[in-house]
């Protein structure tokens, strides 16, 4: 399996409701009129200090750093567009192995090219940490929206310097994870969210493969999967049993994790 990088190094009103949105009744299909509009997402201010500690993208990164993640873009893009593939999970063998983050600075660095727009998903419904990386308090999300009756336009979030790039939150942890991401509501807004937008690619930052059932439950809805290893750790065993449970899934390549240091 081809490697896509090797140089990273990873670190181990906000409910209010907004308003004019329509309402899609449970069950129903958007049509061509109902497509969520990414454009009336309300822009979120982002603390580029945090971001920046937490190794995140800012614009104002070392050029080696940068360049990495454009490396990853590049190859990202071009096996997807080869494909015509739009919806790209983001996973690793086991905890702590830097796939939140991937997730986070790959979406960042795809929203910058031009005419793409990028919706990120935080689909660990139990221990999501993806708005804790970005300096945000915990809201709602992914999980609210699968449980609830709730207009998905009102749990979108947009980085204000970002304009193409928006993310959904995991919401309110669930123990019945693997369920909600195996339902018909779940694969409805697969369908939503990359049909809503021309050139519009869905990251979703998924929970580790083994030890839980959340991403094996979900992969048939991927169209390919990015893992997440980490230099000196994952084991070669585990990254082989990670690819036969993935079974069908495409294998995008893999992310070699704290290789060797790059200053941010």
């Amino acid at each position: 399996m081809e490697e896509l990088l090797k140089s990273l190094e990873m670190p181990g009103d906000q409910y209010g409701r907004r308003h004019n949105i329509r309402r899609i009744p449970v069950g129903a299909r958007r049509t061509a009129t109902d497509k969520i509009n990414y454009l009336r997402v309300e822009p979120v201010p982002l603390n580029k200090a945090v971001l920046r500690q937490n190794r995140i993208l800012t614009g104002q990164d070392s050029p080696l750093f940068r360049e990495s993640y454009q490396l990853l873009r590049t190859q990202t893009l071009q096996r997807l567009k080869d494909n015509r593939w739009n919806v790209l999970g983001v996973t690793s063998p086991g905890a702590s192995e830097g796939k939140t983050l991937t997730a986070i600075n790959l979406a960042i660095t795809m929203a910058r090219e031009v005419a793409y727009t990028v919706v990120l998903v935080d689909a660990n419904l139990r221990r999501s940490s993806l708005l804790k990386q970005l300096g945000l308090p915990q809201q709602r999300g992914l999980s609210d929206y699968l449980t609830d009756v709730i207009p998905i336009e009102e749990l979108l979030i947009r980085p204000y310097y970002l304009e193409d790039l928006v993310l959904l939150p995991a919401g309110q942890p669930v123990e019945n994870s693997a369920e909600l991401l195996n339902s018909p509501k779940m694969e409805r807004l697969v369908s939503d969210l990359k049909s809503s937008a021309d050139k519009c690619i869905v990251i979703f930052d998924l929970p580790p493969v083994l030890g839980t059932a959340e991403t094996l439950a979900f992969a048939p809805q991927l169209d390919a999967a990015l893992l997440v290893i980490e230099d000196g750790i994952t084991k070669t065993k585990e990254l082989a049993q990670v690819v036969d449970l993935l079974g069908a899934t495409n294998i995008l390549g893999t992310v070699l994790n704290k290789s060797g240091r790059v200053a941010p």
